[in-house]
């Protein structure tokens, strides 16, 4: 992800509409096989980022340079784009709402990010303070910050 952020040349726009795209992409892969590994993960990302790209940003770069940074044949890029439009459908409109949802989504899981990277505050002073727990939860059910106890909730506590 980090080469493909580096010299993919896009907005930061893309890669909230490339999530979508994948998200839409493993809903409608759960009614046919989607197998998603290690090798066609990286796939799966420079193509999402390419058709977000040529949707929204349409003035950067091509098949080939995506293939580039990539590290993929053209021909290979040019055949995972036409298989993933019709994977999800040729749907690749995001509306104003769901990439509200979907920013929101992505700055919460940044925020756990940097509270896993934050190191531990000193231990307080005096017996009377606590500890305190900044914690960030998120449902598996929508992906959506949540502060009440949900039915599926993963918590992060640092």
């Amino acid at each position: 992800m980090a080469r493909i952020a580096r010299f993919a040349g896009c907005s930061p726009a893309c890669y909230v509409a490339a999530y979508a795209y994948l998200d839409r992409l493993l809903r409608r892969g759960r009614r046919r096989a989607l197998a998603v590994d290690s090798y066609s993960v990286h796939r799966l990302l420079i193509t999402a980022v390419l058709a977000a790209v040529k949707f929204m940003d349409d003035v950067r770069y091509n098949n080939a340079h995506f293939a580039r940074v990539g590290g993929i044949s053209l021909t290979e890029m040019n055949y995972l784009e036409v298989d993933f439009l019709f994977a999800v459908g040729f749907d690749l409109n995001v509306s104003p709402e769901t990439f509200g949802h979907y920013c929101a989504v992505l700055q919460a899981e940044m925020l756990c990010l940097e509270l896993e990277k934050t190191p531990p505050p000193p231990p307080p002073t005096s017996a009377a303070a606590g500890p305190r727990l900044h914690s960030c939860c998120l449902s598996e059910d929508d992906g959506a910050t949540s502060s009440s106890s949900g039915s599926s909730q993963q918590q992060l506590a640092a």
